[in-house]
């Protein structure tokens, strides 16, 4: 027998790696997938990008100079900056709450932890509007509160300090929920681990802890800081709608729209556009690095 025949009659078959098919009776027709790829982009087509258009084309009707005078308004400037300021300080404390939070759920066994979990979800369940009354009933002047404040000389409700409050509630969940699932999933053993290397409590949090949940946090505060500028039910309530004063974007955008000057409230409406924008943006790309783990 010739030697080549031989080795091929003694070699042991190689099965070839089957190609992942899906089963046939799982494989939807070409038509289905179509019809499904079609519906989900025409959703999204009427519903988010023809009203961007529509912001866009409305803000420019009356050209450039309309545009820019409507966001130099000193209304609609000072609407921006109560914006800012207020998420500027709702933000960074619910970001402190969200993550004593997380660490105390995931990492402690204590009594009340479900009820903790059930009260930070609270926000979710309860409308923006009765969130805004509930802080009416307990600082305003015929409130709970409200006659010690007004002795005090104290303004909460119709203030600052009211709108503060109003997002700092309908925002704080967002991020102990970004954490919690991902911290739970990560488990103790790191932190253990630290502790038994002799670490404590915060350096071990600095160390070990913080840059296992980075991208997981900052897509938290991203998340808070969207509807913290973007809130209008709870703001509204307890705003008093001065303006100037108390109107932040959204209340001011519907002012003018109430008054027929629809060029501005589109003009000011794109500049809270954008800013979702560069928030959608940034969300997209940490997520993208929380995919990649880097």
């Amino acid at each position: 027998m010739h030697p080549t025949a031989a080795s091929h009659a003694g070699a042991v078959p190689v099965a070839k790696p089957q190609e992942s098919v899906r089963p046939r009776h799982l494989t939807e027709p070409a038509a289905v997938k179509w019809l499904l790829i079609t519906a989900a982009v025409a959703f999204v087509a009427i519903l988010i990008v023809l009203p961007m258009i529509t912001v866009i084309f409305e803000a420019f009707r009356k050209g450039w100079e309309a545009y820019a005078d409507a966001l130099r308004d000193p209304h609609a400037l000072a609407a921006l900056r109560l914006t800012l300021l207020t998420a500027l300080i709702a933000v960074p404390l619910n970001t402190i709450f969200g993550v004593c939070a997380a660490w105390a759920i995931t990492k402690f066994r204590f009594r009340g932890k479900n009820a903790l979990i059930t009260l930070i979800d609270l926000p979710f369940s309860v409308s923006p509007v009765i969130s805004g009354l509930i802080f009416i009933l307990l600082f305003g002047a015929q409130g709970f509160l409200g006659p010690w404040l007004q002795e005090h000389n104290i303004k909460i409700v119709f203030a600052m300090p009211g709108i503060v409050l109003a997002t700092i509630f309908v925002t704080f969940p967002f991020v102990a929920r970004e954490l919690i699932p991902l911290m739970e999933s990560q488990g103790v053993q790191d932190e253990e681990a630290a502790a038994t290397l002799g670490a404590r409590g915060f350096r071990t949090f600095w160390k070990v802890t913080l840059p296992n949940i980075k991208w997981g946090l900052l897509h938290g505060i991203v998340l808070c800081n969207a509807r913290a500028i973007g809130e209008f039910g709870a703001v509204s309530v307890v705003s008093g709608h001065i303006r100037g004063e108390t109107n932040t974007l959204p209340l001011h955008i519907e002012i003018l729209y109430n008054e027929y000057q629809f060029t501005a409230a589109f003009a000011v409406a794109s500049l809270l556009m954008l800013l979702a924008i560069v928030t959608l943006i940034v969300k997209a790309w940490i997520e993208a690095r929380m995919h990649t783990g880097k």
